[in-house]
């Protein structure tokens, strides 16, 4: 009897444990996330090293890499002195893990909860909405003012998120409004009027909005190439590994008609 009933509990634990992603997953699926920029190319260097500028300087004095070190920065184009002269300021060496100074302690005292590593942020946030790119993408762009908030500030696609605006400055203050909205129902002219939020610009940054787009979108292309530098390298490899295996099954074939011909 009672191993009976510690089964049926641990049966009920499992399926809580699969409900819960899926919930997740299902209420962000509801969220509209804004495309990344199409000619942002992943292989571009260019765009890669200002997305890793954009992050040593406005990033990393909260959120680590912990799982990548500063010598894989070669592989976007920078040499060690490159990446020594521009994208370390403390005494962290070259082949150092990319961490930051603040103990985890201290994050959970002063923001609530420590700030979460970055590494593969781009692979955790993909949903059925879109890709972890297009999350990070709209979320950096999505901060608007909010006097109920503790930090003044709220997000469209994180709702009540607890982390501050850190790029304000660049981007100017944003509010949400809701406007009244005619969706056109069948062809005889009827309508439904529904309630839509968008972001309105009330005080302008130091960037215009097409240039604080442009650095969002090298700033996300770096955290994507983070998550998985040997992406590239993988899907080419993969194209090798199917051409080589349709060469090997038209020889598999030739092979195997060569010995059965005198039988069929």
């Amino acid at each position: 009897m009672r191993g009976a009933i510690t089964m049926r509990i641990a049966g009920l634990l499992a399926c809580l444990a699969l409900a819960a992603p899926l919930a997740a997953m299902a209420s962000e699926a509801g969220v509209k996330l804004d495309r990344m920029p199409a000619d942002v190319n992943p292989n571009d260097p260019v765009s890669l090293q200002r997305g890793a500028q954009v992050y040593v300087n406005y990033c990393m004095g909260c959120h680590s890499l912990s799982y990548m070190r500063y010598n894989r920065l070669q592989d976007i184009g920078l040499t060690d002195q490159q990446v020594r002269d521009n994208l370390i300021f403390t005494g962290a060496k070259v082949g150092d893990l990319m961490t930051v100074a603040m103990a985890p302690k201290d994050a959970k005292e002063w923001f609530g909860a420590p700030p979460p590593d970055l590494t593969v942020i781009a692979r955790s946030r993909s949903s059925g909405a879109g890709s972890g790119a297009d999350w990070l993408y709209t979320y950096l762009r999505g901060f608007y003012r909010d006097p109920s908030r503790p930090t003044g500030w709220n997000n469209t696609v994180f709702a009540n998120v607890g982390m501050p605006h850190a790029l304000w400055q660049l981007q100017g203050e944003q509010v949400l409004k809701t406007e009244v909205q005619t969706i056109p129902i069948g062809g005889k002219g009827d309508g439904e009027r529904r309630e839509v939020q968008k972001l309105v610009l009330s005080k302008p940054g130091a960037m215009k909005p097409a240039e604080y787009d442009r650095m969002m979108a090298d700033l996300v292309n770096y955290l994507s190439y983070m998550s998985e530098p040997a992406r590239s390298f993988r899907v080419q490899l993969g194209s090798y590994v199917l051409l080589f295996l349709g060469v090997l099954l038209v020889l598999s074939y030739l092979i195997k008609n060569e010995y059965w011909k005198d039988i069929h």
